[in-house]
């Protein structure tokens, strides 16, 4: 591995660049995370989002009337092709389980994952991809507290179909153990779609091999179709999440001066490592000394 070294021009690099975040200039030096902070950081974040998205008065009445206007707010603006495709993953009982199991668990494992591999591997950009993901968190708990809203599966009149409770899926919120410690009318925005989204940005600016960075930006794909084909989100829902995700961007874009991908300026130049320049050029060879 090639030593790597920091830039000795970053107070001249900070000027050119001009603005340079609201955050003052020593916290946003760079330093390589350490794994117990961002432990605890996440343990932190999780318990908040935990207590705040269950804490949240449920106020079933107004959800359900915000889940009618949004029906027809999309019937209006013709995006109401989800209760036919709610009704095809229905009858095709494999399709709908894997469904449902995918909405139950890749939100967090695929999420955890990439936060890993960031840390470990880029971890050059972790600090900016992972202030993304905790201000679009909040800001997603803030929409839960002021506009509550039932998903299409609760909606009475309808004919959606709820997948989760229809195959007694593990997670199912018709089960009155898992349902009593959740707020099912947490719909808007859609939290899946904000962090699938993420994780499919998070690796596409930062894999390497392009088959990875083109499964990543169909993870996104995949959780909209699954969120809509389970009836747990409206298409408006998943609208909510890809804004509060942008508006993520722009609050670390404020703090730090650069972008959630960009390194800090004093940041070293991982680009000049032997496994960087393998992956992009091939193994490299050990160069023989000419007589």
């Amino acid at each position: 591995m090639v030593a790597v070294q920091p830039s000795t021009d970053t107070a001249a690099a900070q000027n050119r660049r001009g603005f340079t975040g609201l955050l003052p200039h020593r916290m946003l030096r760079w330093r390589r995370p350490v794994w117990w902070q961002e432990l605890a950081i996440i343990a932190i974040g999780y318990w908040l989002y935990t207590i705040g998205r269950n804490a949240v008065p449920e106020q079933a009445e107004i959800a359900l009337r915000h889940g009618h206007s949004v029906q027809h707010l999309q019937d209006v603006l013709h995006l109401n092709f989800e209760l036919s495709f709610n009704h095809f993953v229905a009858a095709t009982e494999w399709l709908a389980q894997v469904m449902d199991y995918y909405y139950a668990t890749l939100h967090f494992i695929v999420t955890i994952a990439v936060m890993v591999w960031l840390f470990r591997k880029r971890s050059h950009v972790y600090r900016g991809a992972r202030s993304v993901l905790v201000a679009s968190t909040l800001l997603g708990l803030l929409g839960f507290y002021l506009y509550p809203l039932a998903p299409p599966r609760l909606l009475p009149n309808f004919d959606y179909v709820d997948t989760l409770a229809k195959f007694h899926t593990w997670g199912s919120l018709a089960d009155p153990s898992v349902a009593q410690h959740s707020n099912q009318y947490a719909a808007m925005p859609s939290l899946h779609i904000a962090w699938a989204m993420w994780c499919g940005i998070a690796i596409w600016a930062c894999a390497w091999r392009r088959w990875v960075r083109v499964l990543g930006l169909l993870y996104p794909v995949g959780t909209l179709l699954v969120i809509v084909g389970t009836a747990n989100h409206f298409v408006i829902d998943a609208v909510g999440g890809a804004l509060v995700l942008g508006v993520g961007f722009a609050i670390q874009w404020l703090l730090s001066g650069h972008g959630a991908f960009t390194p800090p300026l004093d940041a070293p130049d991982f680009s000049l490592t032997e496994d960087a320049r393998e992956h992009a050029t091939g193994p490299t060879t050990p160069s023989t000394p000419q007589p």
